[in-house]
């Protein structure tokens, strides 16, 4: 995606700004971020188990498909780049819904439309639509606003 100027981001409101590549979900992933937050839900990380649940195997975490906001999908594609920035920071999230289960094996992708901007003492803030997408699936794993704040 090209460098979007800052002085151009209101006129994107209501636009899409960003899609990432497609990553996929393996459980090599689901198990080193179980490790990580201590949340080892046979349901993430015990495929025998999680293969006689309604999900027919494991799944990925809802924070990792989240997580993924802040680091795979902001590196390949999934944030908009910005002209002038001197760096962009992550303000919050809002709106944060997990809306289908994300089997091990998926590919994920995230695709974002700018929602709003807000002017600061140095820096624009940003709110970004996020829509993250399951390969194949009508549904999406999960929507959230990001907020970030772009110090110019």
């Amino acid at each position: 995606m090209t460098a979007l100027p800052l002085p151009d981001l209101r006129s994107r409101i209501g636009q899409e700004i960003a899609l990432s590549d497609w990553v996929t979900v393996t459980q090599e992933m689901v198990n080193r971020f179980a490790d990580a937050t201590g949340d080892h839900q046979f349901i993430h990380v015990d495929p025998e188990r999680a293969a006689q649940t309604p999900f027919g195997g494991p799944i990925a975490h809802g924070f990792l498909t989240l997580s993924l906001l802040a680091g795979h999908f902001m590196t390949h594609g999934g944030s908009p780049r910005l002209e002038g920035a001197r760096m962009v920071v992550n303000y919050g999230l809002n709106r944060v819904r997990f809306i289908s289960p994300v089997p091990v094996g998926s590919r994920l992708r995230n695709r974002g439309t700018l929602v709003g901007v807000e002017d600061g003492s140095g820096y624009a803030q940003l709110t970004v639509a996020n829509t993250i997408e399951i390969e194949g699936s009508e549904r999406p794993a999960a929507t959230a606003e990001t907020v970030m704040r772009v110090y110019l």
